[in-house]
């Protein structure tokens, strides 16, 4: 099982992979807390993911800390969708062939 990965938006430019599971700590098992970071400056992007291992954890962690306050900034905590699930090419319909 890969656990349930939450999103996690709002973070300070500060925050680290590091200080982002030491939040999430107490809520349950962290498989993985990942700060996602500019791929030419090393920035933060301001949102990270935290997978937990159980449904439980999860959701405590969703309830605690959303609207919480993590280095000066407050958090936008849910569980996170997957992108790549909607998607595909065109989108049916057609008709607009002026």
């Amino acid at each position: 099982m890969s656990g349930i990965k939450l999103f996690v938006g709002g973070l300070s430019w500060g925050t680290d992979d590091h200080s982002l599971r030491e939040a999430f700590d107490p809520f349950g098992t962290v498989v993985e807390a990942k700060v996602i970071t500019d791929r030419e400056s090393g920035r933060s992007r301001g949102f990270g993911f935290v997978t937990f291992e159980t449904n439980e954890g999860a959701r405590e962690a969703i309830q605690k800390m959303n609207g919480a306050d993590l280095d000066g900034r407050t958090l936008n905590v849910n569980e996170a969708h997957d992108r790549r699930s909607g998607g595909g090419v065109g989108g049916g319909g057609g008709g607009d062939r002026w």
